[in-house]
């Protein structure tokens, strides 16, 4: 994640004094990295463009609400995994078919990749290459069933390269209450994908 909180508390501030500019700049700035967090949460190209452009237009909504020393990274993070979170459970009850595949691109020039997708190095056979596709769309159901705080734990740490602090900012939570649910994420992982790994 971009850390130059001074740019963003000027902005913040420009922000909040009207000028239409800062804002601009605050979307240049964190467009991808939250992107790239939504498409993996909620698993759609075009719901995460949709949910992204939410938090910003909430952005703009609350800015005379924020504080000046707000973290705005975190405040944006927070806003977008609530907004996913409901996003999820809405379509939960509305399932559709989703049309990007297992590697689709999340938006940032990066595919969407997993902790098993390391298997592969080298241009697999058929056979070989169904099998991978089916290993990865599993681990992503696997993460995808996960209770949200574990998911949102674990896409930030393992996906986003996030410190433990700065989970610890956008989820609410304690660090050490984030190095439990990291361990508990990977502990329901391993056990969901037990029967895949024992067939291997």
């Amino acid at each position: 994640m971009p850390a130059e909180p001074d740019s963003d508390r000027a902005s913040l501030l420009a922000l909040q004094r009207g000028e239409a500019a800062a804002l601009n700049r605050l979307i240049a700035r964190w467009q991808r990295p939250l992107h790239s967090f939504a498409y993996r949460y909620v698993q759609n190209n075009a719901d995460a463009h949709d949910l992204v452009a939410e938090a910003f237009v909430r952005l703009h909504q609350q800015r005379a609400r924020l504080r000046p020393d707000t973290k705005l990274s975190a405040w944006l993070f927070t806003t977008l995994t609530n907004l996913c979170h409901n996003h999820h459970r809405w379509k939960r009850r509305h399932p559709t078919v989703a049309l990007d595949g297992p590697s689709a691109d999340d938006g940032s020039g990066q595919t969407w990749t997993s902790p098993a997708q390391t298997l592969a190095t080298e241009q697999p056979e058929p056979a070989a290459a169904m099998e991978h596709d089916e290993t990865l769309a599993a681990v992503r159901a696997a993460i995808d069933r996960l209770p949200h705080d574990l998911k949102v734990t674990l896409l930030l740490h393992h996906y986003d390269r996030l410190s433990y602090h700065e989970i610890s900012e956008i989820t609410g939570c304690s660090e050490r209450g984030v190095e439990t649910r990291l361990y508990r994420a990977r502990q329901q992982l391993r056990e969901m994908l037990a029967g895949l790994l024992v067939g291997k």
